[in-house]
């Protein structure tokens, strides 16, 4: 933990530092990519967030349980009381004292409510435990974006280096076709064929080039660094650290680790939950009362009495409502519906998660047929250009078979850069599949 806090701290003073005009380039593992997502990628802090929302949902819902206290006081004008015998006749006018006061403390605590309270915790738990698989979910997303740019500008940096190699070999039989011109052995048409050759070979590795910079600054976006800042992978990776696993050992570590499955199952436990809620409607509610009251003047008696009264009370207050019986059977049947669906649902994503793994690893063994015949590829267009360049070099071929030869040993080797980060790619697909990432 050390080193990655003291690495992040290295990674900003050298974020901050860079100019647009020369930027020094970042070099980063993958696992240092991950690193910094998990501090500054905007989509992982706001799941990040979203789990702190759950939490506080956790808290209210437990409030429920706690006392509810109230108070009320008010201060209120009397008129004079008018007193008719019947059928109104006689009025007789009673002064009454004109200032009243009222004041009320009551307390209420909750001790049974058909479920509704414990539901109503259960289900922010679930809210939070939804929330954490689903942040889970996103850095396994983050985590697979980062290491297909990472993995492709790996590619097109291996790329550049089959490019700088054939230049290089361009430019030296250039320059032996050059002697050989001046021997009388060779001619101006070869010297152009030769250059014609460099010149594509030059625009292909400024293609591969600024393809870099474009993946770079994805990355960089993705990783929330200044656009500036120019990366470079430090991982030196090896088909060999790709074990051929079999299938059922990634089916099962997919069935234990998916987050698709995890979502599903909570969906069902949560539909359930709301079942509970709807049910708890149907049921009585029980709470302690107390109320103490202070209210003057004194009005039930006539005169009026002009005193403070005083009265209190505790008890248990039952209530129960009755119009639940035919309104709530509608959302109660609509509860138990979804209860059916989330649990299709449920069985969908556990056959998604079973097909997608096994398309994955199907993937993944092809990338290794491919990688021996590529390989066995660039062997034979190497051996082929030897051939070639022998019989030229004798005036046995032409300069059109010399450049055929180039073109094919070039796009063999070329070949075999992709077909090695595609193993890789697909292993980091299947630990993506298996959320393993």
């Amino acid at each position: 933990m050390t080193h990655e806090r003291r690495w992040l701290a290295t990674l900003a003073l050298a974020a901050n530092m860079v100019c647009a005009s020369a930027a020094e380039p970042l070099r980063m593992t993958l696992q240092q990519l991950f690193a910094t997502a998990e501090a500054h990628n905007a989509s992982i802090q706001s799941h990040a967030t979203a789990i702190t929302e759950a939490e506080q949902g956790i808290a209210a819902a437990r409030a429920a349980w706690r006392p509810d206290v109230e108070a009320t006081a008010s201060v209120s004008y009397l008129g004079n009381v008018a007193i008719w015998d019947r059928p109104l006749k006689n009025k007789f006018t009673a002064t009454t004292p004109h200032f009243g006061n009222n004041f009320a403390l009551m307390a209420r605590q909750t001790v049974y409510s058909g479920g509704a309270i414990t539901s109503g915790i259960r289900l922010a738990r679930l809210g939070r435990e939804m929330a954490a698989t689903e942040a889970e979910e996103n850095r396994q997303r983050v985590r697979f974006l980062l290491t297909g740019h990472y993995l492709q500008l790996h590619n097109l940096r291996n790329q550049e280096e089959v490019f700088n190699q054939n230049i290089a070999l361009t430019e030296t039989l250039i320059r032996q076709t050059r002697q050989r011109r001046d021997q009388g052995v060779a001619l101006d048409n070869d010297i152009t064929r030769h250059e014609l050759q460099l010149e594509n070979l030059r625009l292909g590795r400024t293609r591969v080039q600024d393809a870099q910079r474009i993946i770079s600054h994805q990355l960089t976006t993705a990783l929330g660094l200044d656009s500036t800042v120019t990366i470079l992978p430090q991982d030196d990776f090896s088909t060999a650290l790709c074990p051929q696993e079999g299938e059922d050992a990634w089916q099962v570590r997919a069935t234990d680790n998916s987050t698709g499955l995890q979502k599903a199952a909570l969906g069902t436990r949560m539909a359930e939950q709301k079942v509970q809620l709807e049910r708890a409607e149907r049921l009585p509610k029980i709470a302690l009362v107390a109320e103490d009251h202070f209210d003057g003047p004194v009005t039930f008696e006539i005169p009026t009495l002009d005193k403070n009264i005083n009265y209190w009370y505790v008890g248990v207050g039952v209530s129960y409502n009755f119009s639940s019986l035919w309104k709530n059977n509608r959302r109660l049947q609509q509860a138990r519906t979804a209860v059916q669906r989330s649990r299709q649902q449920q069985r969908e994503a556990a056959e998604g998660v079973e097909n997608a793994v096994q398309a994955a690893y199907t993937d993944y063994l092809t990338s290794f047929t491919e990688l021996t015949t590529r390989e066995k590829s660039v062997e034979l267009a190497a051996q082929n250009y030897r051939i070639i360049q022998n019989r030229y070099d004798n005036g046995l071929a032409l300069i059109t078979d010399m450049v055929d030869a180039a073109n094919v040993k070039l796009d063999a080797e070329l070949a075999l850069v992709s077909a090695r980060i595609n193993v890789i790619y697909n292993y980091y697909q299947l630990r993506y599949i298996s959320n393993t990432l």
